[in-house]
């Protein structure tokens, strides 16, 4: 298993997560076996946004006697009401659903609270007026929540979310397919049929400038709907190329900020195959080749972080000194950290020689020798 800094939060976070969909399989008896196996394939962060009462039971007897070895993410704002989830901003609901929660995982503290589910500029500004935003920040002062976060499919609402509290974690769908489309209040926009039967040109420029916001910001970001509900695996899916799952988390994890991508698996078996991850060869990690073929979809002069254009004759790390580019230019100046970051590269921009090789094996067709003198003239060598 391979970890990663979350964010600015210190905490050490294994690049694959547990999302909570299979918990319930086989009358609940599914979660035990995820979380043995969990532990023995090394993931240690898990999310748990499901507020049913049997399968959070069944999370806190998972948990017992190895609480220590398990970072949770859990969700305010998700509780169960007349036999059903549900999503509310109703202040006393929202205690009584937390303090449920903590009793039936047996726990004393959560390491990422997380306020569900916003996806409205409203339902933000509910969230603050309500005082919820307040009660978790609460929950923070008294330790009970470790760090706060948000999850939110609509990258405008994420933004202001991140300007305005002090949010640490963002849980956000991250994949190839619904990078593309722009910013919508109503989730079901991101897989509608006809939001791809269009030209589609390029990663949608809020959503990139949030990733990047959250590199800057220290805000680490866990993927939920890395596989687009599965969709991006299957051979008739809207996208039209198949990718697999080595391929959609190679992409979830080459994005700026993020930490964790949380397998949605609802056997042991669909957890190893995402585990395998950090075990797969680069050609089985190499996503670059497949989005080049998606239909009607062009990513022409966009670097995707994908690293084809390698191995570089200087031994440059192009797609690492392309995204610190990226970080800087968006800023407008050099924050600390991508100038710490940069510097700990051990090849610089300045050292390309203008061979070209990378050029002619990008699929995308990004100028790549300009990237590198603009990163040059940027961070001075």
């Amino acid at each position: 298993m391979q970890y990663r800094k979350l964010g600015d939060t210190g905490l050490e976070a294994s690049i694959i997560g547990m999302g909570c969909e299979g918990f319930a399989e086989e009358d609940y008896a599914m979660t035990g076996k995820m979380f043995d196996a969990a532990e023995r394939l090394g993931v240690n962060y898990f999310d748990l946004y499901a507020s049913d009462p049997k399968l959070r039971s069944a999370v806190g007897k998972a948990l017992k006697g190895r609480r220590e070895k398990f970072l949770i993410q859990s969700h305010l704002c998700s509780v169960w009401k007349n036999g059903q989830y549900l999503r509310t901003r109703n202040p006393a609901e929202v205690k009584a659903g937390f303090e449920e929660m903590m009793s039936l995982l047996n726990t004393d503290y959560l390491d990422v609270g997380m306020i569900h589910y916003c996806d409205a500029m409203k339902d933000w500004e509910s969230i603050v007026e309500n005082g919820i935003l307040d009660y978790a920040m609460e929950l923070k002062e008294q330790g009970r929540i470790r760090y706060l976060g948000l999850s939110s499919h609509n990258p405008l609402v994420a933004e202001r979310a991140i300007s305005e509290a002090d949010i640490k974690v963002l849980m956000f769908s991250v994949n190839p397919w619904y990078d593309l489309q722009p910013a919508n209040e109503d989730v079901d926009e991101l897989w509608a049929d006809r939001n791809y039967e269009k030209q589609l040109t390029n990663m949608d420029p809020d959503r990139q400038r949030l990733y990047e916001i959250c590199q800057r910001k220290g805000v680490g970001i866990t993927v939920m709907k890395a596989f687009a509900g599965g969709e991006l695996l299957g051979s008739n899916q809207i996208a039209g190329v198949s990718l697999t799952v080595n391929q959609c988390i190679a992409y979830a994890l080459s994005r700026p900020a993020v930490s964790v991508v949380l397998a949605g698996a609802h056997t042991v078996e669909e957890l190893e195959t995402s585990v395998a991850f950090c075990e797969a060869s680069p050609e089985e990690k190499d996503y670059a080749t497949a989005l080049a073929r998606f239909p009607r979809v062009s990513w022409e002069g966009h670097c995707m972080y994908c690293s084809h254009c390698e191995p570089c004759p200087k031994y440059i790390d192009i797609a690492s000194v392309t995204k610190f580019l990226h970080l800087a230019q968006a800023k407008g100046q050099i924050p600390e950290t991508v100038r710490e970051h940069y510097a700990a590269l051990e090849h610089h921009a300045g050292e390309c020689i203008r061979c070209g090789a990378c050029e002619s094996r990008c699929p995308f067709g990004v100028s790549i020798r300009e990237n590198m003198k603009l990163a040059a003239g940027v961070f001075g060598y």
